[in-house]
């Protein structure tokens, strides 16, 4: 199951257009991991080096190799509240509906797999079909033009 959260960067020259962020709940051995998607849906003026400008200033490289952040203290992770979540890196901020097996998996695990590619989504596929989704996010070129990261999960305290 996924969910999608569009975030516009008005007026950056850089601008990657709207980035979808899709949610998904995947088995491991050892439990469930929530994975996260983050990729442009390719209208946006400056293409995939947009893209790259925005994760290079929020710290990240669009490498394909893993980066452990969950111990890192900063603006960078996820916070969950019921029903909904945030994405926060520097510069780009998303707010999306997650499943609720991603949601107690992000809370067992405390960090969130990150997977924010230059590869535009699929043009004329729907952000969220899951068939589309599957393909994409397991296909190598994503995979290896994207910065994969292990974010802190948090959730909001109120009162």
């Amino acid at each position: 199951m996924s969910t999608i959260s569009t975030a516009a960067r008005p007026g950056d020259s850089a601008d990657p257009g709207s980035v979808a962020v899709m949610a998904w709940h995947g088995e491991a051995p050892d439990g469930g991991v929530p994975y996260l998607l983050a990729c442009s849906l390719g209208d946006g003026s400056s293409g995939p080096d947009a893209v790259r400008r925005l994760l290079r200033g929020a710290g990240l490289s669009p490498t394909g190799h893993l980066v452990d952040a969950t111990g890192e203290t900063g603006p960078s992770g996820v916070v969950f509240v019921p029903g909904a979540a945030s994405l926060a890196l520097p510069g780009f901020d998303a707010q999306f509906v997650p499943p609720p097996k991603w949601t107690d998996a992000a809370g067992e695990r405390g960090y969130v797999y990150l997977v924010f590619t230059t590869r535009p989504w699929p043009s004329g596929a729907e952000p969220g079909d899951l068939a589309t989704l599957d393909a994409f996010a397991s296909d190598r070129g994503t995979l290896r033009s994207a910065a994969h990261v292990l974010l802190p999960a948090r959730t909001l305290r109120t009162g």
